[in-house]
């Protein structure tokens, strides 16, 4: 078993996690103005994405320009990873290739704790990224434990590209956030996504 092998479902009854649902988990943040770069690229590849239609043009044309924005807003104190193997246990299936992490550390030349955001990228509605990303964000709590990290709140987010969905682990607690916010929302997205980096979501 693999992280893309849960489902919502069966993630929580795997894990024991209390689910919570929501609308307005991370409404009240305040947004991140985005820079004319980011405003310029997205209004450029947004388009190209949809019309190629495929999980990894929407990945490499709109979510990766959105948490490079994100590393800039922090000045590259955090780092940031698109595709790599992130297996922690094998017996419970938390292995597997991850989307995007951002972990805390600003070490670039290989993930370092604490891991704080997930980012899973589908090509349809967000919500079918939910298994696999909640299966991601219990792993990043195991790993940052193994490494003397207990941070508080894991989080994470399940995308199109043009729609974004969050999710916040806080110990056996899932907060989801059932609110969606499109890419023309790119501020509020980059707010949520920074009370994340700063644990204040």
């Amino acid at each position: 078993m693999a992280y893309s092998d849960f489902t919502l479902e069966s993630v929580v009854t795997t894990f024991h996690l209390e689910k919570v649902e929501s609308t307005d988990l991370f409404s009240e943040i305040e947004p991140v103005p985005s820079s004319v770069d980011l405003r310029t690229a997205l209004g450029k590849k947004v388009p190209l994405a949809v019309a190629i239609g495929t999980e990894k043009a929407r990945s490499e044309l709109i979510v990766a320009d959105v948490l490079v924005e994100l590393r800039e807003h922090f000045d590259h104190r955090i780092s940031l990873f698109s595709g790599i193997d992130f297996s922690v246990d094998a017996e419970t299936g938390l292995t597997g290739v991850c989307d995007f992490l951002v972990s805390l550390s600003p070490g670039q030349l290989f993930l370092e704790a604490p891991v704080i955001t997930l980012v899973e990228a589908k090509n349809a509605e967000p919500k079918l990224g939910f298994g696999q990303c909640v299966a991601e964000m219990l792993a990043a709590q195991r790993f940052n434990a193994e490494k003397g990290n207990n941070i508080p709140c894991i989080y994470g987010a399940a995308t199109s590209g043009t729609e974004w969905q969050f999710l916040k682990l806080e110990g056996q607690k899932l907060h989801i956030d059932i609110a969606d916010y499109q890419i023309t929302q790119c501020d509020q997205i980059l707010g949520i996504l920074s009370c994340m980096v700063s644990q204040k979501a």
